[in-house]
């Protein structure tokens, strides 16, 4: 009987009274998983071309309703005007104008009020578009997002039912929306609760009256609302500049292709140095007479150091050499006039620590440049042991 009880194999769907229902949502894992890394300045710069950028909508939707609704409360008496005008006129001309000879007067008297009209109100619908995406991307021109992309034409419904139902942006998009009916919502109730008892006798006054109430109410509700939205959109926009940023991660392998592709591969830069070293060595026997100066153990080590100000920012090791070759380096640079000097200590250090064609670490400076110091003083090149 027990095995009757719950067929797994022939229901999948059923599962055991001890266990939890739970769908597997392994064919949601995001795609991008291992994306651990801050995107680097070329993966932004490189996303900004391509414009991808945050924006929120909801800002550009808020300043698109308070800023024109702000016109009309400024000009809306001068619009009332022109559109009263525009009545007036054209039930004067109803009788008098000609249908036969045309309406040309007409007509371009219509196209004049129209501007009036509606020149202001598109003026403000345009700047206020543009100042809204500008505050949050700057100045950008690209035609890659309107550029035909035919890879998108096929479905990826996991990664879509994913993004829409199971993801951060959905949950907070959901919770967005709830918020402004909400919102919404609140403040038409308390408008219209404020104002129930002029609402209640618009039967018994006139009809202008009644329109001037009801387009009082209207405003004050429409102006509210475009204020809430504005403030609520800051919100919107700091999720929607994390998202972004969340969508530009990388993971470790591309931040070291991305550094591969801007500095070279360090496999290649390492032989470079590596063949770099190999030619100063085999010419370090010509480089000793240009050194300022010789540490010996004495009879151990040698390492030649060159100084120059100006292309140097710490003295460098042209030549190093141990045993015989040290003693040829001593000989070298006697017969070239250049100063030798005794410190055991900081020629096995400088032997030991630092290549050929490289500079001495920060913490040799000030030992090697008392030392240079004293060399200077006895003239270009000073042809004694200096110890």
């Amino acid at each position: 009987m027990s095995d009757l009880l719950w067929p797994d194999q022939a229901f999948p769907w059923r599962t055991r009274p001890d266990t939890v229902f739970a769908w597997d949502l392994q064919y949601f894992a995001a795609e991008d998983e291992g994306r651990t890394e801050d995107p680097t300045e070329t993966k932004i710069r490189k996303a900004r071309e391509e414009g991808k950028v945050a924006k929120s909508p909801d800002i550009t939707a808020a300043v698109l309703l308070l800023l024109p609704m702000l016109l009309i409360v400024f000009l809306g008496g001068s619009m009332w005007s022109t559109l009263l005008e525009m009545v007036k006129f054209y039930f004067n001309q109803a009788t008098s104008a000609d249908p036969i000879s045309g309406g040309g007067p007409i007509s371009g008297a219509f196209f004049l009020y129209l501007a009036r009209l509606l020149g202001p109100f598109l003026a403000v619908c345009l700047v206020a578009a543009v100042a809204a995406n500008l505050l949050q991307v700057g100045v950008l021109f690209t035609v890659k997002p309107i550029t035909p992309d035919f890879t998108r034409i096929v479905p990826h419904f996991g990664q879509w039912i994913k993004r829409s139902l199971f993801s951060t942006e959905a949950w907070f998009n959901i919770a967005k929306q709830m918020v402004k009916v909400a919102v919404i919502s609140a403040i038409a109730i308390m408008n219209i609760q404020s104002e129930w008892v002029h609402l209640l006798n618009l039967i018994h006054v006139s009809f202008a009256l009644a329109a001037e109430t009801l387009w009082r109410i209207t405003l004050n509700i429409v102006l509210q609302c475009a204020v809430v939205m504005l403030v609520l959109a800051v919100p919107d926009y700091l999720f929607q500049r994390f998202q972004h940023r969340e969508s530009l991660k990388m993971s470790l392998q591309e931040v070291k292709e991305e550094r591969k592709q801007q500095e070279g591969d360090p496999l290649i830069r390492s032989r470079l140095r590596e063949r770099m070293r190999e030619i100063l060595r085999r010419n370090m026997m010509q480089n000793v007479p240009k050194a300022d100066v010789i540490i010996t153990n004495p009879t151990h080590f040698a390492v030649a150091l060159q100084w120059d100000s100006a292309t140097m920012t710490a003295p460098t090791v042209i030549a190093k050499g141990q045993d015989l070759v040290a003693q040829r380096i001593k000989e070298i640079a006697s017969g070239a006039g250049v100063p030798l000097v005794e410190n055991k200590p900081l020629a096995r250090a400088l032997y030991a620590s630092v290549e050929i064609g490289d500079q001495i670490p920060q913490e040799y400076w000030e030992l090697v440049s008392r030392i240079l110091a004293e060399i200077f003083k006895l003239g270009p090149k000073a042809r004694a042991v200096v110890s």
